[in-house]
């Protein structure tokens, strides 16, 4: 379970469309699953922030908060999302925790060349609100000890392309960044 730490909230100025995909106009903020955060999407040929909620409902109650990006086009939950509803969720780090036994160690995870990351997301509308859910993948080597699951974090020429509908899903989600650097949050880094 990958939880992001710093997600990017709109801020009240965020009316104004980002014109790349960039910081913009927002402040970042902890969240948690089913708390909203700030995605951003292509809307009438714009990118524009939106703020959503993390987790698509499932029809038993429980939040599906990550999807596995290797086979979210084929599962029937996500094959409209990824043809149609494709999304950025901005953040400083996400976090993860190594276990060691019975001991659990907290590390904030980013990437090592950029001041915010962009995990790649899908999203649909579930009783009038939009929901989230953050595409996962297999860890970069560096952090392969932590977890077994890490979000697909775009580099920057692929965050334009998971965002334009004619670019095919699977060759973007190739392109994730490998770059990350972690360090255990009770340690100064």
């Amino acid at each position: 379970l990958c939880t992001p730490a710093n997600f990017a909230r709109p801020s009240k100025s965020c009316a104004s469309a980002l014109a790349t995909v960039a910081a913009g106009p927002i402040m970042l903020t902890a969240a948690a699953p089913a708390a909203p955060a700030a995605a951003v999407l292509m809307k009438s040929l714009r990118v524009m922030p939106f703020s959503m909620q993390w987790g698509y409902t499932l029809p038993d109650g429980r939040l599906l908060i990550n999807a596995r990006s290797e086979t979210a086009g084929e599962k029937a939950l996500f094959q409209d999302a990824m043809r149609q509803h494709r999304c950025l969720i901005p953040a400083t780090n996400y976090f993860e925790w190594e276990k060691r036994g019975r001991e659990k160690i907290k590390y904030a995870i980013r990437q090592a060349d950029a001041g915010l990351l962009y995990m790649a997301g899908l999203y649909r509308v579930e009783n009038g609100r939009a929901v989230f859910t953050i595409l996962t993948r297999e860890p970069a080597e560096q952090i392969r000890f932590i977890h077994d699951r890490m979000p697909v974090i775009l580099t920057s020429n692929a965050k334009q392309d998971w965002l334009n509908l004619d670019c095919d899903a699977a060759q973007t989600l190739a392109q994730a960044c490998e770059n990350v650097v972690f360090c255990a949050v009770n340690v100064s880094c």
